[in-house]
């Protein structure tokens, strides 16, 4: 029997262009433009070099000066040279820190095109960033709501497919996060904050305002502790840190039921500047 194709893996690409207000004023194709006038000391070299007609050199050039906040190329006509054109001050510091915030532009998108695009894993900001925290349960959402207090706030967490997460911050660290509705924030739970429960009625009163109704996905054994993955109706990852005595105690087995709680207060939230 013949086996499938091989399907190529999904990649991500990715370009940056610069806009001036609301008028676009180039990408890596007229930075580069910029960079043959640099060298070549005319718009007519410069286009021949770059394997384009003058007027469309010189039409793209225009643009630019038209639209940037200063010129970025200066013509001269006349002279024993015949004229020319180089870059101003403004159009030679445009180009150098392009460049620098382009390399970290793909090194972003190769970040990205790495760890973000394997549909069988959650998605993961801090892998993106290539940050690594010990908490084990990490999630990115936004903030749905924000409730002030007299020392503490609520804040309310919007996660991927419905999931709300409670945490509870101080004030100041409110403000120094600069929190608002809508931001983006990452959110952390130590696995060793996690707590199971596997009998939890519809009258039961819980403490911990984070609940994971699930099914237990897997169970790695260790010396003493047990780490627990629940998989969560709304599709939440949850990683808990339990004794072995626990698993046996609470008879967890992998598909079995399980109730992941977390209190608000184990929460760390953090944003991306």
């Amino acid at each position: 029997m013949a086996r499938p194709p091989k399907r190529p893996r999904l990649s991500l690409q990715g370009s940056m262009w610069l806009t001036a207000g609301d008028q676009p004023l180039g990408g890596h194709g007229r930075i580069a433009l910029l960079k043959a006038v640099a060298q070549h000391g005319s718009i007519t070299a410069a286009a021949k070099a770059f394997g384009m007609s003058y007027k469309a050199a010189w039409d793209a050039i225009h643009a630019m000066n038209e639209r940037a906040s200063q010129p970025l190329v200066a013509r001269s006509t006349g002279g024993r040279g015949g004229g020319g054109a180089k870059l101003t001050d403004y159009g030679l510091a445009l180009i150098q820190r392009y460049e620098e915030v382009d390399a970290v532009h793909q090194r972003f998108v190769s970040q990205l095109d790495q760890h973000g695009l394997d549909l069988s894993q959650p998605f993961s900001l801090l892998n993106v960033m290539t940050m690594k925290t010990s908490a084990r349960n990490q999630w990115v959402g936004s903030v749905a709501a924000l409730r002030a207090g007299a020392v503490n706030d609520e804040v309310e967490l919007a996660l991927p497919g419905g999931q709300r997460l409670w945490a509870t911050i101080t004030h100041e660290s409110t403000q120094a996060l600069g929190l608002r509705p809508k931001q983006t924030v990452i959110a952390l739970v130590k696995a060793s904050a996690v707590m199971l429960a596997t009998e939890v009625g519809t009258g039961t009163k819980l403490s911990a305002r984070n609940q994971w109704p699930g099914t237990v996905a897997q169970i790695t054994p260790g010396a003493v502790n047990a780490e627990v993955l629940v998989h969560s109706a709304h599709g939440a990852h949850i990683v808990a840190i339990i004794t072995q005595a626990a698993v046996a105690d609470m008879g967890l087995q992998v598909g079995g039921p399980v109730v992941a709680l977390v209190q608000a207060s184990e929460v760390v939230l953090g944003v991306v500047n």
